[in-house]
């Protein structure tokens, strides 16, 4: 290969032009959008296996993707290489399934193997194809056409406008799929735990701590009984909630009152009682509330810790501003 005397306007201009090409093959799919698309859609939602996404070379790498898509938006699905299903991984489609199968001539052989077999074991077949007359096209129960695509390879030749096509497809019938069941926001979350929606999301129950993890002191108790017991208990929280005989959030003491005791010089206040000492308006949240609401309510007040109270007002879990850093870094 020899290297090009290209220029800097010139190499610019070339890729401003791969990039119209593929946005002009997305765009022309609108036009057909047509009922064996619906087609498919139903097809997806009535199934009651796996949406088995399959293809080779490039098709194949577009076709993961569409899978995980699917996937990650409640629609189990799967991805299955051809060769790899033509020596045993067959066994992996079952009669409940759906195949998804992707190829923009339509004519890839190991794939068009593989689907008669498909057929047999009783799944659905659904092809994306630039071919509907194909035989690809004609194995298939709906077919999704991308069209004749022009490549915006130089060549021609190199899978570039035809992928996007299919990505580009792919992703509409996945979106279709996804509002239909009624997938929302929360669900999304479900499936993306690690991800910053998915944190996002997540309820203050799911992290507060509670149980043995809440010091827990009723109304009256002396200031160093509350230390002893914030000192006693798992994890060291940072603030104790204090307690009404009939078991409310009366207050919450923290290790910033705790300061300001030892600050005062005046070690006799530590056996008075809590109430002369606690916080007697604490900022609280419901273990429904979202975690990021919580996290705003901690930065608004530049506090590190709040109580969470259940609808009748009684504690019933803490949140530390430390539970919000595990939830940061997971």
């Amino acid at each position: 290969m020899q290297g090009s005397s290209y220029s800097s306007d010139e190499r610019l201009a070339r890729a401003a032009e791969v990039i119209r090409t593929e946005a002009r093959a997305i765009a022309r799919l609108e036009e057909r959008l047509d009922e064996r698309f619906v087609d498919a859609v139903r097809r997806i939602l009535a199934c009651e296996g796996l949406v088995v996404v399959t293809g080779m070379g490039k098709a194949g790498l577009v076709g993961a993707k569409i899978s995980a898509t699917l996937a990650s938006t409640g629609t189990p699905s799967l991805t299955l290489h051809p060769a790899e299903a033509l020596h045993g991984d067959l066994g992996r489609i079952r009669a409940q399934d759906v195949v998804l199968a992707l190829s923009n001539s339509g004519e890839t052989a190991e794939l068009n193997a593989i689907l008669p077999i498909a057929r047999r074991i009783g799944a659905g077949v659904i092809a994306m194809t630039g071919k509907p007359e194909s035989t690809l096209g004609k194995l298939a129960d709906q077919v999704l056409d991308i069209g004749v695509v022009e490549e915006a390879c130089p060549l021609k030749l190199a899978p570039t406008a035809s992928t996007s096509a299919m990505l580009a497809m792919g992703d509409a019938l996945a979106m279709v799929v996804l509002a239909e069941r009624g997938f929302d926001s929360e669900d999304y979350a479900r499936f993306h735990p690690a991800g910053a929606l998915g944190r996002k999301l997540m309820r203050v129950q799911e992290i507060m701590r509670t149980g043995e993890k809440v010091a827990l002191v009723p109304l009256g108790k002396r200031v160093d009984q509350v230390i002893m017991t914030m000192s006693r208990t798992p994890g060291r929280p940072g603030a104790a909630l204090i307690t009404t005989p009939d078991g409310k959030l009366a207050g919450i003491f923290t290790d910033g009152d705790l300061r300001r005791v030892f600050d005062s010089g005046e070690l006799a206040r530590l056996h008075q009682p809590i109430d002369e000492f606690m916080g007697k308006a604490p900022k609280s949240v419901h273990p429904e509330q979202l975690v990021e609401a919580a996290e705003r309510l901690l930065r608004e007040h530049r506090i590190d810790q709040l109580a969470v109270v259940d609808d009748d007002g009684r504690p019933v879990g803490l949140l530390d501003v430390q539970d919000l850093w595990g939830v940061r870094s997971g």
